[in-house]
């Protein structure tokens, strides 16, 4: 199939995008690498009257280090990230999940940032955003807003955004001190996640992200856990995120992989 026809704005400035945001509206859509919402476009699962392509726009990608956050800009591509020189030091989460983003050819072309906005609940950066405790960082003509990515994703390809804001680019924390670990398992390398999971020390125990299970990636803080009380919290958590059968996998396949992967990398995240 071959997408319905659109207008095309090729955005020349900020100004452009937010104009065309506010005039189009929820029948605006932003391209930035184009690796979900062109798919989306061929298949006729979006239908938008204009088209906003902000990748020549270079103030929107700059990955910028500040005292204690990284900003990463709405067209840092995922290969510009994962190449960034800081990256390991300052995101060690980040720098572990992000080889599983597809696959070298997509990350070429793929944002980062785009990859929030189609808020696929099996996807690492929505993850690894929840994780950390990052916010994202919204525009319209009139105000700039800064949203905490636990509000920012709805459900399913669902996010707080309104139909005339700009997803700016994210604010990643830069935590020191803590240990990280991610694992995730899928049919191939670079498919969707079946079950994807971020584990983190903080400052009063362990943090535990998991994504592919819920309707958007779900975190839950524990003190520090052991033995039996570890295998119940897992287990509970595993029963909270609500999984269902579908074509990928069973429900309880993914509850068993939950407190499988999820006690592996507390264990490792705990040493």
């Amino acid at each position: 199939m071959k997408p319905p026809a659109f207008d095309y704005l090729r955005a020349e400035t900020v100004g452009d995008v937010l104009d065309g945001l506010t005039q189009r509206g929820g029948d605006a859509r932003v391209l930035a690498g184009g690796q979900s919402l062109m798919a989306m476009l061929n298949m006729r699962l979006a239908k938008p009257k204009l088209l906003i392509d902000i990748m020549r726009l270079k103030e929107l990608r700059k990955i910028e280090r500040q005292k204690n956050a990284v900003v990463i800009g709405a067209g840092v591509r995922q290969a510009d990230l994962l190449a960034w020189p800081d990256l390991a030091e300052a995101l060690p989460l980040v720098a572990l999940a992000l080889p599983w983003v597809g696959h070298m050819q997509t990350r070429s072309r793929g944002t980062i940032c785009g990859s929030l906005a189609h808020a696929d609940p099996s996807a690492e950066m929505p993850l690894s955003l929840l994780a950390l405790g990052g916010e994202v960082m919204l525009r319209n003509g009139k105000r700039r807003r800064h949203i905490a990515a636990k509000d920012f994703f709805a459900g399913t390809m669902l996010t707080a955004r309104a139909d005339d804001e700009l997803i700016e680019g994210i604010s990643v924390p830069v935590i020191k001190g803590s240990r990280f670990a991610f694992r995730e398992v899928a049919r191939r390398h670079g498919d969707f996640a079946i079950v994807a999971c971020a584990a983190m020390t903080t400052p009063t125990g362990v943090r535990l992200a998991v994504g592919g299970v819920a309707d958007v990636p779900t975190a839950r803080d524990w003190p520090r856990l052991e033995g039996t009380a570890l295998d119940d919290a897992l287990n509970g958590f595993a029963y909270e995120l609500g999984a269902r059968d579908d074509v990928h996998a069973t429900a309880r396949y993914r509850r068993d992989l939950v407190r499988m992967i999820g006690r592996d990398l507390i264990g490792e995240v705990q040493q």
